[in-house]
């Protein structure tokens, strides 16, 4: 018999892994819509539907392994990580999907979230007045005017998939897919990755102005953003190399 896994649980959601199948568990339809959707829309590898059964979705596990996890040093090729830049670019040159995404919020919006999760993680003392400072005017270079993009919205590098040193098998978790700015993939594939960088922006092609102070920026929104959210939901911000590390890191 086939042992159940949890891969990732929390109050939003949830996914399983029982043998070569993932079943994953979300009570907000419209966001598993949009993983559906993004998913047949998208013009690079992805996993296969078998079925969906509200609030299930079963889908096939890829072969090959991620290219790592926020925290932990990538053992991945300099070359696979310039395939994924490849696979990144691909995507953003592909036909805008009709909906909007999370990537794609617009200036104010950012700015009135920004700035009220700068206040709380200040006010409850759970970061330095001054590393949140810094990091709040670094961010700033991130709320500029954008050309939308296909974007998957939460391409962390545990969601990339290699065989080998150059073949991309497929990309999974499209739920935040939509319109939004390219650069905030590149940023969220490249967080607490910064010596990949390089690698990513060559495979993802030098024809196009890839601005890293804007990566950089998204680094430090990002990361600002995300602190209370995965403290709240069972995740640890300042585990070693993850969102508080790279907070520290701007300074």
């Amino acid at each position: 018999m086939e042992e159940v896994n949890v891969v990732v649980a929390h109050s939003e959601r949830a996914t399983l892994r029982v043998g070569d199948v993932f079943l994953k568990v979300d009570a907000d339809q419209a966001r598993v819509d949009v993983e559906v959707d993004a998913m047949a829309l998208a013009p690079v590898p992805t996993p296969e539907v078998l079925w969906r059964k509200p609030p299930v979705l079963a889908i096939a596990a890829l072969p090959g392994t991620t290219l790592g996890r926020l925290g932990e040093p990538s053992t991945a090729s300099p070359a696979a990580w310039s395939a994924a830049g490849a696979a990144i670019r691909e995507l953003h040159d592909a036909p805008l999907p009709p909906w909007p995404g999370r990537a794609g919020r617009g200036r104010d919006e950012l700015t009135a979230e920004l700035d009220g999760e700068c206040e709380w993680l200040v006010t409850n003392g759970v970061l330095p007045a001054d590393l949140v400072t810094r990091n709040r005017r670094i961010a700033e270079a991130a709320l500029r005017p954008w050309t939308p993009a296909f974007t998957h919205g939460d391409l962390q590098i545990a969601h990339v998939f290699v065989d080998g040193d150059d073949a991309i098998t497929g990309i999974i978790d499209w739920s935040e897919a939509g319109r939004g700015d390219a650069l905030y993939d590149l940023a969220t594939f490249t967080l607490g990755q910064e010596e990949h960088l390089g690698d990513v922006i060559a495979g993802y092609g030098t024809d196009v102005d890839v601005d890293i102070d804007v990566i950089r920026a998204w680094w430090s929104l990002r990361s600002l953003l995300a602190v209370r959210w995965l403290a709240e939901h069972g995740f640890d911000p300042t585990a070693p190399g993850c969102e508080v590390d790279v907070l520290r890191s701007r300074m």
